[in-house]
């Protein structure tokens, strides 16, 4: 039963991670301000949107070390020194996608050139709840982190 759950969550995983970089390449299509822009200017002129695709990277590194730890569970192998590594770096993609999300939020509160139609309000509410999110994501892979290097450091005690 384990071994399915794990695949299940694997899949999930997986399919997360195509509708973000689905959502990533389609999204910027949508905006008001691109209405009448080439993809070109869409995609490589506009720095905010090369900013959210650089800033995405920790968010795809962590949903990989999601998806080994996964593997490490179904093979029984969650208490290993690789599974404690891949949760700490699963820590670290969080807090960084969260403090890219704080820095694109800033911009978009502060610097963005702004029209009388442009408001930033949603967006910014959209970021906070994702910074949320993340802020969650890192601190509950610190806890299973703590409780996963505990259980190697018991095992190497016993050795």
């Amino acid at each position: 039963m384990k071994k399915n759950l794990t695949l299940l969550l694997q899949a999930v995983l997986v399919a997360i991670g195509i509708g973000v970089f689905v959502f990533m390449l389609w999204e910027p299509q949508l905006e008001g301000v691109n209405a009448h822009k080439t993809l070109f200017e869409i995609y490589f002129k506009d720095p905010f949107v090369a900013y959210l695709y650089a800033a995405s990277v920790p968010f795809f590194v962590a949903l990989w070390q999601a998806f080994k730890v996964l593997g490490y569970v179904r093979h029984d192998k969650i208490y290993s020194p690789p599974a404690a590594n891949a949760l700490r770096k699963i820590k670290y993609c969080a807090f960084i996608t969260a403090g890219a999300i704080a820095a694109a939020d800033a911009y978009l509160l502060l610097l963005a050139p702004r029209n009388d139609s442009d408001d930033p309000t949603g967006a910014v509410m959209l970021g906070m709840a994702a910074i949320l999110v993340s802020v969650i994501v890192g601190t509950a892979a610190a806890v299973f982190g703590r409780t996963v290097q505990n259980g190697v450091n018991a095992s190497t005690k016993k050795l």
